[in-house]
């Protein structure tokens, strides 16, 4: 089964919870800008939008050429690995509870628009910046299954990519989310980072990340 596979059904399903539980019907998800200076309402309405488009299409991948050029941290992600790891862990509802969670988080942190972005390159290289950390390497990336590894100097991390609707999602598992904010991108709230780890892994087959733009 492919990775990151959601039905559209959940996506209805993740509206009607986002309209009735959250208050924020009225929120587009047609421009959702950076978190930096967003409200509490903006950025969760922002996170919802940005798992809809996720879920519309799932199952997908970026071809390589698609992959290339300077991608900016738009919203926080959320998915699973497989459609069954979905439905196990609850899906819409667990979906939005992950999505809101990483919300909060990443606001703790400080991470926005202006201090997190990947810049992907031809040759098979890359220039980060996470929480304003540099992020430097090489990745190859397997355009079959979005599986990607960007490997620098000192770290190795190993995430999936899929498109979203505004751009693609860049997420990882616990273990190497928790590599990523806190030895990559030297945060030092270790109890949002370990916050964001364990909603990792309290879900089978869960990734977290970030929605990326360009």
């Amino acid at each position: 089964m492919k990775k990151i596979v959601i039905t559209v059904i959940a996506a209805l399903s993740l509206v009607m919870t986002s309209c009735f539980s959250t208050g924020y019907g009225n929120t587009g998800y047609g421009n959702m800008g950076g978190m930096g200076n967003m409200g509490t309402g903006n950025v969760l309405g922002s996170v919802l939008g940005s798992v809809l488009g996720n879920i519309l299409l799932g199952g997908m991948t970026l071809d390589q050429s698609s992959l290339l050029g300077n991608w900016t941290y738009a919203a926080p992600n959320a998915s699973f690995t497989t459609e069954q790891a979905f439905v196990n862990a609850g899906g819409a509802t667990a979906i939005n509870q992950l999505a809101s969670s990483l919300a909060s988080n990443y606001k703790a942190m400080g991470i926005n628009s202006t201090n997190t972005s990947f810049a992907f390159k031809p040759g098979n290289q890359f220039a980060a910046q996470v929480h304003g950390i540099p992020f430097n390497g090489t990745y190859t990336y397997n355009q079959q299954n979005g599986e990607i590894t960007l490997k620098s100097a000192s770290q190795t991390l190993k995430g999936n990519v899929t498109p979203t609707e505004r751009g693609m999602a860049l997420m990882f598992d616990a273990k190497q989310m928790a590599t990523m904010l806190q030895k990559v991108a030297k945060v030092s709230d270790t109890q949002a980072v370990n916050a964001v780890s364990q909603l990792a892994k309290s879900k089978d087959g869960a990734r977290v990340g970030f929605e990326l733009t360009k």
